[in-house]
């Protein structure tokens, strides 16, 4: 599968929209999405395939040395094809040297998301009780930390 990783830009809205709607039970809105274009401490990226096509989306908020993943989604007819990966490597090596540590949220019975964080070096560093909705659920949050010299 061919895609590129492209920041996020207006053209690309309506297309996360979708996604985000299609696969989270408290989608962002398409208000909130778009002002995170405009947020200085946000960067969203997002995998486009070669007919211009959203396959999936992630975004950061950054502050100081450090990072919080606010989302990532992949078009379910996308799935286990990297993009997921390849999104949040591009926060990753960002990381390695430029932030401390980088966290996120994720329910705890979403198995795939949790392997996929373990496997780029994030840990399970506590839990939040009841954090997600529909279904009520506690959600993990995953922590990546680096040193100054590199990743820890």
């Amino acid at each position: 599968m061919n895609y590129t990783i492209v920041p996020m830009d207006k053209s690309h809205l309506d297309a996360v929209h979708r996604l985000e709607t299609a696969n989270f039970a408290t989608p962002w809105s398409h208000a909130m999405l778009e002002a995170e274009l405009y947020n200085e401490l946000a960067s969203y990226l997002v995998a486009e395939g070669e007919d211009g096509t959203v396959l999936g989306y992630a975004g950061v908020h950054v502050v100081w040395d450090e990072g919080h993943i606010t989302n990532v989604c992949v078009d379910s007819n996308y799935r286990r094809q990297g993009i997921g990966q390849e999104l949040l490597g591009v926060y990753l090596r960002y990381g390695d040297a430029n932030l401390c540590l980088l966290d996120l949220e994720v329910r705890q019975s979403n198995e795939a998301a949790v392997k996929l964080y373990e496997g780029l070096g994030f840990e399970i560093a506590g839990r939040r009780p009841g954090y997600y909705d529909s279904p009520k659920e506690d959600g993990f949050i995953m922590t990546k930390r680096w040193n100054r010299e590199g990743a820890v």
